[in-house]
């Protein structure tokens, strides 16, 4: 009987190794659509595994486990950088628009008198 299971392992290992490194600037947006490539890829497959499994599959299921775990704390941590590099992003646009017109903020009552009673 054919091990199933070896393949999933396999791009699991190639997702793993993709996610090990540090992403370029200039390279993120292919590199993030090669991994959801993959991940997708990936899905299809464990989708079509099912059971029952041969022994040698049970193996290579619980080899597959931390490596698992280890792409799942990756992808984690990629999103957290995305997140917090568009959060600075967004704080630098906003700082840009407030140093070129710095009084876009304050209302404009040109020195008139507002009586808030009635």
């Amino acid at each position: 009987m054919k091990n199933r299971i070896q393949p999933l392992y396999d791009i699991t290992l190639e997702l793993s190794e993709k996610l090990k490194g540090e992403i370029p600037a200039d390279q993120r947006e292919e590199t993030i659509s090669e991994i959801n490539r993959v991940l997708e890829h990936r899905d299809t497959m464990i989708e079509g595994i099912t059971s029952p499994y041969s022994e040698e599959e049970m193996e290579t299921g619980r080899a597959l486990l931390p490596i698992n775990r280890e792409v799942h704390d990756s992808l984690k941590q990629l999103l957290m950088r995305l997140r917090t590099e568009m959060k600075t992003v967004k704080k630098q646009k906003n700082s840009n628009h407030k140093y070129t017109n710095p009084y876009k903020q304050l209302a404009n009552y040109d020195g008139m008198f507002l009586d808030q009673k009635k």
